[in-house]
Order: C-alpha cells, then sequence, then structure tokens
C-alpha cells in the first residue's frame, strides 16, 4: 500500500492522526473539498493551499467524460493537469449515476446507464472504474459500490450490501498500481445495523451458486475504508448510530472516510465518534447560494439587513476575505457578480480547514471535550442543542451537559 496512517493523539474514540500519501503528509480530522472535474469552481490551486487544503476530491464519472482519462494520462495525470501538488482522491463513479442520470440496470457485470452525450447505453465495470482511476493518478481512488438511496428500504438495501462486498474483489483484481495509488472499500448496509456489520465483517453468502464465501472489507486488509450510503436524507438519529457502528468495527490502524459529510456539526460528531476524513459540496455550493459559514451556524449575505452592514462576515475569522471585504459589499455581489461567489467559497473553505486543524489540535492537546463544547455552546447558545448531537456525544463519552436545554420532546 502506498500510504502509512500514524495515530497521534485520543480522546476516547475520537483520535487525531498523520496520513503520509504519495503527494502529501495530511493532519487528520480532515475535509476534502469536491473539485468535480479537477478544479474548485472560482477558485486558483494557490488559493487552495493557502488556506490549507490538504486533500481535493476528483469525481472519476465527469473527467472520464471530459476531458477523458486517456487525455489526463497522456498529460502527465490529474496533479499535473490541474497544477496541484497535494493529495488526490478519487471516487468510482458508481454515486453520480445513480444521483444525476436515468439509470437503466444494476446488474453483476456492472451499471448500465444512458450517455450525457448521445444517450446511447453505457457500461461502467468495477474494473473500468479502477483502470479509469489508474491513468487519472489520484493518492486515494475508491471501489466502485453498488450505491442505493439511505430512504430506500427492503431486499433491495440487502442485495447492494453484497454486491458491493463481490466487487470489492474485481477491483482488488483490476487495481495495477497498488505501491502508487490506495484502493478504499465501502462500506454499506443502509441503515440496517445487521447489514452494515456484515458488510465490515463478512459472512458466507449461501444464497449464491457455488457457496460463494464473501470474506467481507476488514479481511482484504485494504489501505483504508469508506462509510458509503449516508447523507442522503435519513433521519440524524440513524446517521450518527451507522457511523458509531461503523468506525467502532473498522480497523484502528487504517484511516476511516465517511463519505458525502460537509455539514460542521455533522464533522465534530463524526470525529468524536472516530471518523477521519470528510467530503462534500457544501461549503462551496452553499456559497454561490449567497450563504457563509460563521460559528453561530451560516449567515445569509443576500438578506437585505447586509446592505449597509461593514463588519466582515465573521470578526473572529483571519482569511483574506473576513480582513479585507465587508458583508456590505459581498451582499452587493452576491446577487450580480460571481465575485461574490468566489469571495464566499474561499472563505467557506478557509473555515472548514480550520475547523480540520482545530479539532487535529484539541485531539493533540487533550483539549477536546473543551473544544465541543465551546463550538456547540456558540451554535446553540440558548441551549438548543439537537438531542441526536447530545445522544452521540452520550456514546462518544463527551459530557456536553453544560451546552443542553432539558428536552420537552424529541428533536432532529
Amino acid at each position: 500500500m502506498a500510504l502509512r496512517f500514524e495515530i497521534l493523539g485520543r480522546f476516547n474514540r475520537a483520535r487525531a492522526s498523520q496520513l503520509t500519501l504519495p503527494h502529501f503528509v495530511c493532519q487528520t480530522p480532515l475535509f476534502m473539498p469536491v473539485g468535480t472535474q479537477g478544479t474548485i469552481k472560482g477558485l486558483m490551486t494557490s488559493q487552495l493551499e493557502e488556506i490549507g487544503c490538504q486533500i481535493i476530491l476528483g469525481n472519476t464519472y465527469h473527467l472520464a467524460l471530459r476531458p477523458t482519462s486517456e487525455v489526463i494520462d497522456e498529460l502527465g495525470g490529474l496533479h499535473k493537469f490541474m497544477n496541484w501538488t497535494r493529495a488526490l482522491l478519487t471516487d468510482s463513479g458508481g454515486f453520480q449515476m445513480v444521483s444525476l442520470l436515468h439509470l437503466a440496470d444494476i446488474t453483476e457485470k456492472g451499471v448500465t446507464f444512458q450517455s450525457p452525450v448521445d444517450g446511447k447505453p453505457m457500461l461502467l465495470t468495477p474494473e473500468e472504474s479502477i483502470e479509469i482511476q489508474n491513468r487519472i493518478g489520484a493518492d486515494i481512488i475508491m471501489a466502485l459500490d453498488d450505491v442505493v438511496r439511505t430512504t430506500i428500504t427492503g431486499p433491495r438495501i440487502e442485495e447492494a450490501m453484497y454486491r458491493t462486498l463481490r466487487w470489492i474483489d474485481r477491483c482488488i483484481a483490476a487495481h495495477k498500481r497498488p505501491n502508487e495509488q490506495n484502493l478504499f472499500g465501502i462500506v454499506q448496509g443502509g441503515l440496517d445495523p445487521v447489514l452494515r456489520d456484515i458488510c465490515v465483517k463478512g459472512l458466507v453468502d449461501r444464497n449464491l451458486p457455488g457457496d460463494i464465501c464473501v470474506k467481507g472489507l476488514v479481511d482484504r486488509n485494504l489501505p483504508g475504508y469508506a462509510i458509503g450510503g449516508l447523507a442522503g436524507g435519513e433521519d440524524k438519529d440513524s446517521f450518527w448510530r451507522v457511523v458509531a457502528q461503523c468506525t467502532a468495527a473498522l480497523p484502528e490502524d487504517k484511516p476511516r472516510y465517511v463519505m458525502g459529510v460537509g455539514y460542521p456539526l455533522d464533522i465534530v460528531v463524526c470525529s468524536a465518534l472516530g471518523a477521519d476524513m470528510y467530503d462534500c459540496v457544501y461549503p462551496t455550493r452553499t456559497a454561490r447560494f449567497g450563504t457563509a459559514l460563521v460559528p453561530e451556524g451560516v449567515l445569509k449575505l443576500k438578506h437585505r439587513t447586509m446592505a449597509d452592514d461593514t463588519r466582515p462576515i465573521d470578526p473572529t475569522c483571519t482569511c483574506m476575505v473576513c480582513k479585507n471585504y465587508t458583508r456590505a459589499y459581498i451582499h452587493c455581489l452576491v446577487t450580480k457578480d460571481a465575485m461574490g461567489s468566489q469571495l464566499l467559497s474561499y472563505h467557506n473553505l478557509y473555515y472548514m480547514m480550520k475547523l480540520s486543524r482545530d479539532l487535529h489540535s484539541a485531539i493533540i492537546e487533550g483539549q477536546f471535550p473543551e473544544f465541543v463544547r465551546s463550538f456547540l455552546q456558540k451554535m446553540f447558545p440558548k441551549g438548543d442543542v439537537p438531542e441526536w448531537v447530545c445522544n452521540a456525544m452520550e456514546v462518544a463519552g463527551i459530557d456536553i451537559s453544560l451546552c443542553c436545554a432539558p428536552f420537552s420532546s424529541s428533536q432532529d
């Protein structure tokens, strides 16, 4: 494998680590912004380095369509193509096909979908997904999994979980650059704790021809593991319980990546439960809608009350935007000029990078419970911390009773 994972500090389940990848030495917990086609919209790679970005996520499906993985390979790989010297992670392409396209069919062979170019059916197999990612050249590549929405129930969830396990062996066999790229497996199973446990630990699937033995992801000794199938509309109580179950079952000495998670509160909770890595379009997408991330939650710059507000977005923030621009100026831009979304994207990603650094430092310095309490008190000054957060923190062994008002009813 092409990584080294060293845990530097802990508080109960939370851990701060050093993740050494071929192109960069990363500190976790860490957030990865999504650069769909090799770019974070509106920002240069030099700006991403400036704010402390460690890993950028690229979308295999979009890159394979344009400019194509062959072109990227010919031009020296995605790092060189996008002028990014730090780490990259590419997804498998499966999620985009489910979420963005008219899906024709999912079979044991792969995923058949309509081409957005000419409408013809196309097939993406586990082998082809890995071949494309090998050409793109990211530090971390993801196995193709059978993706289903978290709100779906019934036998389709079980079918997807077992297929994900069978496909991982095909991905491993197809992976031609194991000494340069790290293949992560993905734990599926929906909101069913039994299926999640099976996907982690593995068992003998006696319903398949030949009594196929599904060993489970952990037995494959992969460089790292992702928790998939969340952040898709499920209730928060189910969300944190799945994360808690999976982080408890996955190996201690491997990085754990919760896919699609980007809300700051969710990242703090998942880090307390033992997760290390996160990605989401949320910080940059919400910026394009005129919303800034602040310690109190969000600040909507389109609101008319911002028109004559001479304060920075966040008086406590030291980013370039907060040092140089007022809320009134950005309010004027967000409705008329692309620079508004660029400035907000910069600020929001700076916020996420600082959150990652603060989580890491708090764990290393033995101040993690204090950090969590301070974070929650700023976000919920009235003590209305959601009940699911209180329940998760109890499992994580962090006392936040001083932050929480008594519950009169269940909250989400």
